[in-house]
């Protein structure tokens, strides 16, 4: 199944949820439930976005656009995140509202039996969203399940406060229970904005970087002399890289093509996701280079080895190559 025909499962699944809670809400007249159904329109209206961002991103990329479609997800996210952010606002404002101003709650079994059903569901299709993301490396279905699991979250713990509500019979608990998970919501919200912000800014992802330098240093080759100013970028579900490579001073262009190339496939057989590298190569530096050089049959070597430098996330990032 393609990912923008579960985005639209889900699209029909969550229309469905939501006309249910807002029969729940009309039969038992809850602040609580209100909040829950009202978080739904915003489930719906980021889920047609979604759909959209999901077709734009796989399309290949062109000369407008010669690095794919990508970045789309994070404005996919950036959206959802915003709308869930409003959602959550309004949803404090009316709890505060009947803070002041109590409603009367009624039929509360048969609003708890229906927002139950609902809840389960969308943490169903929340995980199997989240779970396809996370192997796509897609941020709008990451973003749509974790959307979804946090509805379903909010959907128990507001079961909760509405069963201490039937047992305790105070019916301004149920606007309690609302603002508190009105503020849940906006922290979402919030959530996937920040990272949306980050992934339209090419901020630096440290866990996946520190994930690939061990991959290198693993299998670093001794012509491999140090690698430096590497750096990042996601778009959509692809990797493009660049970095500095340094080797032997007196490689011809062939030879080095054929350690890029060896450094190239290392990468790409490691790594789930599509990449694409930008490799330029340094020759190395007499002593200097020598020192932290690890090839035993170098004819020109100036200085003993006498330094093993381990590539890390400090180093291997760095505009400068390494030195004993």
């Amino acid at each position: 199944m393609s990912h923008r025909s579960l985005q639209l499962i889900t699209l029909c699944i969550g229309t469905l949820l939501m006309a249910i809670k807002f029969a729940a809400w009309w039969l038992t007249n809850s602040n609580a439930i209100l909040s829950d159904a009202s978080e739904s329109i915003i489930n719906i209206a980021a889920g047609v976005f979604a759909f959209y961002s999901l077709g734009l991103a796989a399309k290949p990329r062109d000369s407008n656009h010669p690095y794919g479609h990508g970045k789309i997800e994070f404005l996919s996210a950036g959206f959802e995140g915003g709308l869930i952010f409003l959602a959550g606002i309004g949803i404090v404002i009316k709890a505060g509202y009947n803070l002041l101003y109590p409603q009367n709650i009624q039929h509360l079994d048969l609003g708890l039996y229906l927002t139950v059903f609902s809840g389960v569901i969308n943490y169903v299709m929340g995980h199997l969203l989240e779970r396809r993301g996370r192997l796509a490396s897609s941020l709008t279905l990451i973003a749509s399940g974790k959307h979804l699991k946090s509805d379903a979250w909010s959907s128990l713990g507001l079961v909760v406060g509405l069963l201490i509500v039937a047992f305790t019979n105070i019916p301004v608990l149920d606007s309690v229970v609302a603002a508190i998970f009105g503020l849940v919501i906006l922290y979402t919200g919030f959530s996937l904005m920040r990272k949306s912000v980050a992934g339209i800014m090419d901020e630096a992802d440290y866990q996946l970087i520190a994930q690939l330098v061990q991959v290198l240093d693993q299998h670093r080759r001794p012509t491999w002399i140090d690698v430096h100013n590497f750096r990042v970028i996601k778009y959509g579900a692809t990797l493009h890289i660049d970095c500095h490579i340094t080797v032997p001073w007196y490689f011809s262009t062939r030879d080095s093509h054929a350690e890029v190339k060896a450094f190239e496939n290392l990468v790409v057989e490691k790594n789930e996701l599509p990449v694409e590298l930008f490799v330029h190569v340094d020759p190395c530096e007499p002593d200097a280079s020598c020192r932290i050089c690890k090839k035993t049959d170098c004819a020109v070597r100036g200085a003993p080895f006498s330094d093993h430098i381990a590539w890390t996330l400090d180093n291997i990032m760095a505009d400068k190559p390494h030195s004993s």
